[in-house]
């Protein structure tokens, strides 16, 4: 059930098509006084009626008017109002600080093949990278999310790595961290007018996972260990890792680069609201 007296945050949006050939709308709604989620749909003719920028991941919505389904806990849609709209992302003042801080630790790699490898493929996807969030409702599902992301699991690698039990190799930690999450940039699209955030349709065809696109580009290149800590950054296999960390005998370095990804995706779906335009 929905309240009028609640204001509901936009955690994600998409479209779809009927088997009739109708256009709809799907929302996913967080009430801000309970957390409870809510699935919103609505109708070709109501959509056509809002403009898309309403749906922005973030905003602050009113519920105005619409039709329960408590047994499936949704609702249908008739009208809404934007209260407070959200941030898209980044500016470009945040978006040179945040690179900067990256090509900094890239440096910091001593092994030179591996510096050039690193530096290589950030420069070759770097306007992609800069935009591209690190998810669609999970975590940093902004407009230069993925860049956030990867710096703060960057500097969660350097808090952590002196405390770490075991010694790790500080460039493969640094390569894979930079790397683990590069495929994301051919795993989503986003529309930069209204931060509404798609799959894109071929990415599992072309690619299977954005693990298995990090984990072959660092193997065909030699760099095998880094290719072993992005395949089990996920941690479990039913999470998408390619090496599940169940397993027995596993490098200490694979847990300790899930443990900072977890860590920055964990903090990404508190800081959200930093982008809510406060």
């Amino acid at each position: 059930m929905y309240s009028k007296d609640n204001l509901y945050e936009v955690v994600s949006f998409s479209t779809d098509t009927t088997k009739t050939g109708n256009k709809m709308g799907r929302l996913l709604l967080k009430d801000t006084t309970t957390n409870a989620m809510l699935n919103c749909m609505l109708w070709e003719e109501r959509l056509n009626q809002i403009s898309p920028k309403t749906f922005k991941a973030g905003n602050l919505l009113r519920i105005i008017s619409a039709v329960s389904n408590p047994n499936y806990n949704n609702c249908t849609l008739e009208n809404v109002k934007l209260v407070k709209e959200a941030r898209l992302g980044l500016n470009e003042e945040e978006i040179t600080l945040y690179w900067d801080k990256l090509q900094f630790y890239i440096t910091s790699i001593t092994d030179e093949k591996l510096r050039t490898f690193v530096l290589s493929q950030l420069a070759k996807y770097e306007q992609d990278f800069k935009i591209k969030p690190a998810g669609i409702s999970m975590h940093h599902n902004f407009a230069g999310g993925l860049l956030v992301h990867t710096v703060e699991c960057l500097e969660f690698a350097e808090l952590n790595m002196a405390n770490f039990a075991c010694a790790i190799n500080k460039d493969d930690i640094y390569a894979a961290t930079c790397l683990h999450d590069l495929g994301k940039i051919f795993e989503y699209n986003i529309d930069l007018e209204t931060g509404s955030i798609t799959y894109v349709d071929t990415f599992k065809t072309d690619y299977i996972s954005h693990s298995q696109f990090g984990y072959c580009l660092c193997l065909t290149n030699g760099f095998k260990a880094v290719a072993r800590m992005i395949a089990a950054h996920h941690g479990r296999s039913d999470w998408g890792a390619i090496i599940d960390l169940g397993e027995r005998d596993i490098e200490p370095e694979l847990y300790f680069l899930h443990l900072i990804d977890n860590m920055s995706a964990k903090y990404g779906k508190i800081n959200i609201k930093m982008f809510d335009g406060e």
